[in-house]
């Protein structure tokens, strides 16, 4: 088989054209600093499309998720329970705190937070520290919903606050809401892999108005109302910038084409490898779950835990870029040391697993070259 000649990206910004007049109008304005009218627009399109009550636009997802801790309170030596199968994003800022990450393992039908495991890490820490997490922060990961409806009803019995990260599940929903509306507060991030980009940004979003306020208050250094510069407590330089914005208010126009075109890569790889009876994709449970599907990803579900490597090689070799899926926080060198509470799933998902190309501007062709080179390596039919 031929190998592309161009590249075939995992995950590629894809600009729309529709960009380009916000960025004009704030050059026109000279509108070129943090804050401005591209920020509140695009906060304002983001409260409406997530149906929430307030939006902080900032620098990137991580920020959001460091200052989601801040509003709930989060300090030294607090424990805070996370996800462990994710990117180490999520898991990054509780340290920032100098709080104790605790890591929760996966269930198998969504790679989500195993609800199981979360409730015995509860009542494990409990009994060990006489206190409570405060706070949950669950990934929905590559856009699928976690089991939202049981993890919520554990989080709400012990009144533990839950941060939903929802960085790579932007347009993903569960019984018709979106995702990141569940907990106290919701994260996005627009990082240019993402399903739209501001080519580096995120938000914080909640139902709550005092933390919008006073998101948009740290975020902007923590600068006390005063004629003159006065703080009276640390701030941070997180607002986004107004530039980036207004590539955000065009990605905006289109999501909804964005969500649709990835979703039709999904179906399109999971019924061109059905024979591949080896192959198991992740896939929404049931009608209550709807996955933007930001990557599409599968396991080898027999065989050698090498064979997953092998793959990647193959492809990378015919100018393909795929990726491992995520290795969970609790065997990373820098989070190791912290409690988890593990069932080996997660393990055995980044040892078989893979993502595929799913940039929303993949072309048929890259498409049909991507599952003739993963045929070729199973050994079915002739390649391309």
């Amino acid at each position: 088989m031929k190998n592309s000649p161009e590249k075939v990206w995992l995950s590629a910004p894809h600009l729309s054209g529709r960009e380009q007049k916000y960025i004009d109008d704030a050059f026109t304005r000279g509108h070129v600093f943090p804050m401005g009218p591209n920020v509140t627009g695009l906060e304002d399109d983001l409260v409406q499309y997530l149906n929430t009550e307030v939006c902080a636009c900032v620098s990137s997802g991580t920020a959001a998720i460091h200052l989601a801790l801040i509003l709930l309170g989060v300090r030294q030596s607090d424990e805070v329970i996370c996800s462990s199968f994710t990117f180490s994003a999520s898991a990054n800022p509780i340290v920032y705190q100098g709080a104790v990450p605790i890591y929760i393992d996966s269930e198998p039908e969504t790679w989500n937070m195993d609800p199981d495991l979360l409730e015995v890490a509860i009542k494990d820490r409990l009994e060990k520290t006489g206190k409570k997490p405060k706070a949950i922060i669950l990934v929905h990961l590559y856009g699928m919903p976690a089991q939202l409806d049981t993890i919520m009803k554990i989080a709400d019995d012990y009144s533990i606050p839950v941060i939903e990260d929802a960085a790579e599940a932007l347009g993903s929903t569960y019984r018709g809401r979106a995702v990141g509306t569940f907990g106290e507060i919701g994260i996005l991030s627009f990082n240019g892999n993402k399903i739209i980009t501001t080519s580096g940004g995120g938000a914080l979003v909640s139902n709550n108005p005092d933390y919008g306020e006073k998101a948009v208050f740290l975020a902007t250094q923590a600068r006390d109302p005063a004629p003159h510069y006065q703080h009276s407590q640390i701030g941070y330089n997180y607002r986004m910038s107004n530039i980036c914005a207004g590539i955000g208010r065009g990605q905006m126009e289109v999501l909804g084409e964005r969500v649709a075109k990835r979703r039709e890569h999904f179906y399109f790889y999971k019924n061109a490898l059905k024979e591949i009876d080896r192959i198991q994709f992740l896939s929404e449970p049931s009608e209550d779950y709807f996955s933007n599907h930001w990557l599409t990803t599968f396991v080898i579900t027999e065989g050698s835990n090498r064979e997953r490597e092998d793959l990647r090689m193959f492809l990378q070799e015919r100018n393909i870029e795929t990726r491992p899926l995520w290795k969970p926080m609790h065997l990373q060198p820098v989070f190791e040391k912290y409690p988890s509470y593990v069932n080996g799933v997660s393990e055995d998902l980044f040892n078989r697993g893979i993502c595929l190309p799913s940039s929303s501007n993949l072309s048929d062709a890259d498409r049909d070259l991507v599952v003739a080179s993963i045929k070729e390596f199973f050994g079915i039919g002739s390649g391309a």
